[in-house]
């Protein structure tokens, strides 16, 4: 079946196959200015140019990178603007690279300390009664994950 009707439009429906997208997502998309608002039909149903497939796409790949919505409408905004410089492009990149390099940290960490609260467990109460559990005791008491977790007999 061709999607693309007579007058080069896709239904929204047809759009959102093509991109991967669901509906409602094109329909935000649109509300918050990332794609220009479809055309309606007499019958009102949403048609987009065949244009708006690449800003989807484009979309598509910078969520799938993290990129924020506000950093996505830049980068959309730069894709169409031949008097931008790249390097605009590039530093939103540098910004989010930071900020994935230190969640990148936290969670390595995070990992760390719950590698610890599991070896602990298997070391010195696995198979022991649950309230006495290394983990939970010090998941209880608040016990920081960048803390050394404590046996259950100390």
């Amino acid at each position: 079946m061709n999607t693309l009707s007579i007058d080069g439009q896709l239904s929204i429906g047809a759009m959102a196959q093509r991109t991967g997208f669901n509906v409602s997502a094109l329909r935000y998309y649109e509300e918050v200015g990332l794609i220009p608002p479809a055309t309606r039909r007499p019958s009102g149903h949403r048609v987009y140019d065949e244009k708006v497939q690449e800003v989807l796409t484009l979309i598509r790949h910078c969520r799938d990178f993290g990129f924020s919505i506000e950093e996505t409408r830049a980068l959309v905004s730069l894709s169409t603007s031949d008097e931008k410089d790249c390097v605009e492009a590039r530093d939103i990149a540098q910004v989010h690279l930071s900020a994935v390099q230190a969640k990148l940290i936290q969670l390595q960490e995070l990992e760390r300390s719950l590698a610890k609260f599991v070896q602990a467990c298997s070391a010195d109460c696995i198979g022991g009664p649950a309230p006495k559990c290394t983990i939970l005791r010090d998941l209880s008491l608040g016990t920081s994950v960048k803390a050394e977790p404590r046996s259950c007999c100390g």
